[in-house]
């Protein structure tokens, strides 16, 4: 692997503990995996205390979110490659159906009640304050840095890594 500097790194086994220098070396496979795990843990563990589910939260947004309301099916089919398993975005969707946060209209499409909108804009509060938590220390610039540089990583194992921004 060619360094912008001209030298080389090899791959170093992962290292939770692995100072400054070392981290040109570190699998990135391992650190992004370790970066979804801890977010995704704190996010829902903030979710359990007021009893939502992220599944949950996604159905809300995406009821909520489009130009004409979507069928079950349709957000079923929209969400459940983000879901831990393909029957969890059907299971949300019966759970705030059995809350009355979504009801359903005479054309079969999803909306939110009164209810559920008001949850859902208490999620967006929470899931605000979460990422605050989390970008706590990092600027908006290191921020947008560290994407592109994931970006292209995603291009160059998913394409021929010349391209630029595949997005």
């Amino acid at each position: 692997m060619e360094l912008l500097t001209g030298s080389t790194t090899d791959q170093a086994p992962a290292n939770p503990a692995a100072t400054d220098d070392m981290l040109a070396a570190q699998p990135v496979g391992y650190w992004c995996g370790l970066t979804q795990t801890a977010v995704t843990r704190h996010l829902r563990d903030a979710m359990a205390k007021i009893d939502v589910t992220q599944p949950q939260y996604w159905v809300l947004n995406r009821v909520n979110g489009g130009f004409t309301a979507p069928s079950r099916e349709e957000t079923i089919a929209q969400l459940t490659h983000l879901a831990d398993g393909p029957h969890e975005i059907a299971r949300a969707l019966d759970q705030l159906l059995h809350r009355e946060w979504l009801r359903i209209d005479d054309g079969q499409r999803l909306h939110l009640t009164d209810a559920g909108e008001a949850a859902r804009a208490r999620l967006r509060e929470l899931a605000t304050e979460v990422r605050a938590v989390v970008h706590q220390g990092i600027s908006d610039e290191e921020y947008v840095a560290a994407l592109k540089v994931l970006r292209k990583m995603v291009a160059n194992v998913e394409g021929d890594g010349t391209s630029g921004n595949p997005f």
